[in-house]
């Protein structure tokens, strides 16, 4: 049988980096994890891996300083790196390549089923190299980059995410007071990583979270109960969130719920079209953690 490939994930965001260890090791990968560069460091030199999955703004020592590191070193600098950031700006992404790494994607543009594959296809080797890049610099979902106060691991597995429809709340978060208001929250999502990892935060920060991938779901969801806020993405299968948007605020028992528009699409119109439309602020998502997101929600929610 033939040995495990030894991968490590190096990633500030305990989510993230669950999400993605778990989806490696259902995959028959041996998975080890990282929360810094420094760590990161200790652990490629003992364990030797097959692959580094790395995020670029962390504390302590940046993925940035880990490649430059790693290139440095004749021992370790032929491992193939994945980028995996919050931010594609096109000096980072020029930069990433000259010191050797062998693709960059952008958190939430890509599904864990993607990662997998460019794993797998780097590691048979059946990638291009550097010269097969697909750098993605569409805004489709930045989630957690330089988070600085990670939720712990042992309360992602205490999150369970419930499937489109149902409801779930945070059962152990530590940062909502016992007295606090019950706060429910309408996530509409139709890309399944980003919603999970969403709907887990959510959760963790002790709120009670629905969710939906369409508008006929939402809707069901809507004529139950109430929310106390909706987070909306635009780009649904069939209606979209420009619809969605709209009719909510048509109805008077739902007209008063603040909308947070959670988009790939940034361009100026579709910014106006949606403020105008009545949302309460307009996120584009690879420019906010999922902790950033969590303070909007508290800061519109007064919780």
């Amino acid at each position: 049988m033939d040995e495990k490939k030894k991968i490590i994930i190096v990633e500030d965001d305990a989510i993230l980096r669950d999400v993605l260890f778990e989806k490696l090791e259902r995959s028959g990968f041996s998975v080890d994890r990282a929360e810094d560069g420094i760590i990161a460091m200790e652990k490629i030199r003992a364990r030797r891996p097959d692959m580094i999955l790395l995020d670029i703004i962390m504390p302590r020592k940046g993925g940035m300083q880990v490649l430059e590191e790693l290139h440095a070193d004749p021992a370790l600098k032929d491992i193939p790196i994945i980028i995996i950031s919050n931010s594609g700006q096109p000096v980072e992404v020029e930069r990433a390549r000259e010191l050797g790494a062998r693709d960059f994607l952008i958190k939430a543009v890509f599904d864990p089923n993607e990662v997998l594959e460019k794993v797998k296809n780097i590691l048979e080797g059946k990638d291009q190299g550097k010269a097969g890049w697909d750098i993605r610099t569409q805004m489709v979902g930045g989630v957690a980059e330089g988070t600085t106060t990670p939720a712990p691991v042992a309360s992602v597995a205490q999150a369970p995410v419930a499937t489109p429809g149902q409801s779930t709340s945070g059962s152990a978060s530590a940062q909502t007071p016992v007295n606090a208001p019950t706060v429910f929250i309408l996530v509409v999502e139709d890309d399944k990583f980003l919603r999970e990892l969403l709907v887990r935060k959510l959760l963790n920060e002790g709120f009670v979270v629905e969710n939906a991938i369409e508008a006929r779901v939402a809707f069901e969801i809507l004529e139950k109960k109430k929310p106390s806020i909706i987070l909306l993405d635009l780009i649904l299968p069939g209606v979209s969130g420009f619809e969605i948007l709209a009719r909510i605020k048509e109805d008077p028992k739902l007209a008063d719920v603040p909308v947070i528009i959670l988009s790939n699409l940034g361009q100026k119109e579709d910014v106006d079209r949606a403020m105008a439309l009545g949302a309460k602020d307009f996120m584009v998502k690879a420019n906010f953690t999922l902790d950033e997101i969590v303070t909007k929600v508290r800061t519109v929610t007064g919780v």
